[in-house]
This record gives structure tokens, C-alpha cells and sequence, in this order.
């Protein structure tokens, strides 16, 4: 989208403001549905994993306890003790005779260690690189797989903002330790998920399922309506776009975004503002003074001025990166996955949102956001203003390629 294009109109509100959690749920399920054309699960059942202590645990748990197929993807699969842990994991269920398949973006994971491709690959696992950049045109090369996923035995699956490297272990306790979000799901949303590895995999691979996959059908696990939804990598709009724009229209008291990366287009900052301008409380929360790409940062800050004008609270949390990408929308519905706020993330790259439609994982969020903001700086209006000259210089600087980030 661009900014050319007419700011967006409020919906009608009415008397909808009065409607029940449930019914405000079931609307935003059957707009989702009907927009973007995936039908939403019943029956799933959702643990929010806040930070590496309690992510690399769980998924680590689910991989040494695969039985059949364990399918991984990640945009970043870097070096440190963690990486070593998931190689080893995966080395030796694929020594145990599961079939273990891993896809790394061929740019975000080319830092990996040499010496533990060697050692997956000896033991058996399957490993493919998604649009390696030495094979590439320029244009390809700009749309990436930023997907995080892993499913084990098609039972269980995760999905979340989370690398594989030293950056996310520990607990955000200092600017080493990195704060992010995933979360581990049961029920028929992990088939969604699935697919978000195989479309990717055909990419990459000639071989998309084997004897291996019994392509079981899912038992009740829990009590969320979960909505999976893939954006990819192309040109036009997208049904990233659709899924959040969705989220911030039909929100009529809260709207909240934790995301590491902030650089939309002005369309999507008239959404904000629009939202703000109804009456509802838009809170966003961003990477402070440690962030792993300050251009991403400085593009975004050409929008503060405007949201703060409408009303929209931001914060920026101060003891480490933020990587986490949620939203939630008044305690009743949320987003979370690999997708940030940004040109990048909507455009151009490979994403997989889940959207749940569940108070308690919905209230989960929520107090993970407001132990977050507790740690953060709220931006001041009049003290934005009169930020410096040179912050508004760099700000300028960046301004022509925001898309690109």
C-alpha cells in the first residue's frame, strides 16, 4: 500500500459497542474468515512461551521426543550454545530413524556454523536453503522466508518471533538477552502451521511428504479458535495486511502492538490513528535503546509525531532488543507469530500469523504487555517535538527507503 491512497473510514459502530466478548469474537472470526478466506479451528489449546528459558525448553522437549517426522524452519539459526543444542537434537532423532527436515533462509541463517551443517547432514537430516542468495536475482533475493516453525510427529507445533541463536536465551534480564514471544499449540491449527512449512518446503525440495506423514486427524486439545494465516512473499496486497487491518478496525476499546520493527506506510498509520480517534486506547510497544537495526527504528520515528498528535500511546522498552510481534485487541482477541509492523513483514517476506480468538491466552498477552511497559519509556508529545536537529536529519536520511525495511 502506499500513501497515496484515501485515509481510511472509521466502521460502523452502533450499537455493536454493547456486544458480548463472544460476540465481538465471533465478528472478528467470520470478518477474518470471510476476508481472507482460511476457516478458523476450534478445539486448539495454546501456551504463550515468554523468552528463551522457557521457548528453547519446550520446543528442545518436543524435538528429543519426536517418534516420526519433526519439520523445522527459521529465518535465523546463527551460533552459541543453542544452536549447538537444536543440532545435536536434531542430529539424533534422525539417527533414531525419524525423517527430520530443516529449512534455513539462505540470508538470515548464512551465519550458521559450518561444522553443524556437517553433523546434521551425517546423521540424516534433511537440510534446504530457502533462496540461498549466491543462486538468485536481486529481486528474489529481497523476498525472504521469515517464518518460524516447528511441528513434531503432526501433533504438536511452535511458531513465534524466536531465532536460533544466543541473542534469545535467558530471561531479558540485560541487553544480551533478548525479550520475545512464541508460543507451543495443540489441536487442529498445528495442520495450518504444517502448512506454512510445505508450501515452503515445495520451494526448496522435490519430495513433500513421505510414508512418514500419517496425516492424522486432531482430537479436542483446548478451547481457542485459532485462524492460521500465511502472507508471502510477493507484490500487491497481502493477507498480512488484510489479517491486522481487520484487527485494528474492528477493535472499540483496546488495541495493542508489542513489535520489534515499526516502519509501516501511512496507510497504516491512518489506521492507528483512526482507531484512536473512535475512542479506542492504541498502545504500541518498541525497541528502546538496544535494537538490532536503529535504520528500521529512525524510519519508524517519522511517525510518531502523528500518532501522539491522534492520541496513541507508544512505549520503548529499555533493558534489551524487543523481538517480540503481538497484538492483541480488546482482552478478547490476539495475533501473534513472525510478522512486525513493518514495509518488510507485510510486503516482501514469507510470514505466518496465528489469530486466536481466546480470552485467557488473549489476558496472557495482555500481562505479558503490561510487565513490559513497566519496563519501558513512554514517549512524550511535547518532549518528541523538541527532539534534535540531528535526530531529525537521520530520520530524513532513511525516509526514502523505508519500504525496504
Amino acid at each position: 500500500m502506499t500513501s497515496t491512497q484515501d485515509a481510511p473510514s472509521s466502521p460502523v459502530r452502533g450499537a455493536d459497542a454493547e456486544a458480548t466478548p463472544a460476540e465481538r469474537a465471533e465478528r472478528i472470526r467470520r470478518r477474518l474468515e470471510r476476508l481472507i478466506g482460511v476457516a478458523a479451528t476450534e478445539g486448539n489449546a495454546l501456551v504463550a512461551l515468554r523468552n528463551g528459558d522457557e521457548i528453547f525448553p519446550a520446543m528442545l522437549d518436543a524435538i528429543r521426543s519426536a517418534r516420526h517426522t519433526v519439520d523445522m524452519m527459521t529465518f535465523v539459526y546463527w551460533k552459541g550454545d543453542i544452536a549447538r543444542d537444536f543440532a545435536h537434537a536434531l542430529a539424533d532423532r534422525a539417527r533414531a530413524g525419524v525423517r527430520v527436515r530443516l529449512l534455513l533462509d539462505g540470508f538470515g541463517s548464512r551465519l550458521i556454523d559450518k561444522d553443524l551443517l556437517a553433523e546434521m547432514g551425517r546423521a540424516g537430516v534433511q537440510v534446504s536453503w530457502f533462496r540461498k542468495p549466491l543462486y538468485l536475482s536481486p529481486l528474489k533475493q529481497n523476498h525472504r522466508c521469515h517464518r518460524k516453525v516447528l511441528v513434531v510427529d503432526e501433533e504438536v507445533a511452535f511458531t513465534g518471533g524466536v531465532g536460533i541463536a544466543e541473542e534469545w536465551c535467558g530471561d531479558a534480564r540485560n541487553p544480551h538477552e533478548w525479550r520475545d514471544t512464541h508460543v507451543k499449540v495443540r489441536g487442529p491449527a498445528v495442520d495450518g502451521i504444517a502448512a506454512a512449512f510445505a508450501q515452503n518446503w515445495a520451494e526448496c525440495h522435490d519430495e513433500l511428504f513421505d510414508e512418514r506423514d500419517r496425516f492424522n486427524g486432531h482430537d479436542r486439545q483446548g478451547d481457542a479458535v485459532v485462524q492460521v494465516v500465511r502472507g508471502s512473499a510477493g507484490f500487491g496486497w497481502q493477507d498480512m495486511q488484510t489479517l491486522i487491518r481487520v484487527m485494528i478496525e474492528s477493535a472499540e476499546e483496546r488495541f495493542r502492538l508489542a513489535t520489534a520493527y515499526f516502519s509501516p506506510d501511512a496507510y497504516f498509520v491512518d489506521l492507528l490513528c483512526a482507531a484512536a480517534r473512535r475512542g479506542v486506547a492504541v498502545e504500541i510497544l518498541l525497541p528502546g535503546p538496544h535494537t538490532d537495526k536503529r535504520v528500521c527504528q529512525l524510519a519508524g520515528h517519522h511517525f510518531y509525531e502523528r500518532l501522539l498528535s491522534c492520541g496513541v500511546k507508544i512505549h520503548q522498552y529499555q533493558p534489551t532488543m524487543l523481538h517480540t510481534k503481538v497484538i492483541t485487541v480488546d482482552r478478547t482477541a490476539a495475533l501473534v507469530g513472525s510478522t512486525n509492523f513493518n514495509r518488510r513483514s507485510l510486503d516482501h517476506d514469507e510470514e505466518v500469523m496465528l489469530a486466536v480468538l481466546d480470552e485467557e491466552f488473549t489476558a496472557t498477552l495482555d500481562a505479558h504487555f503490561d510487565a513490559d511497559t513497566e519496563a519501558a519509556e513512554l514517549i512524550r508529545a511535547g518532549r518528541w517535538k523538541r527532539r534534535a536537529v540531528i535526530q531529525r536529519a537521520r530520520e530524513a536520511v532513511v525516509r526514502p527507503i523505508r519500504r525496504f525495511l
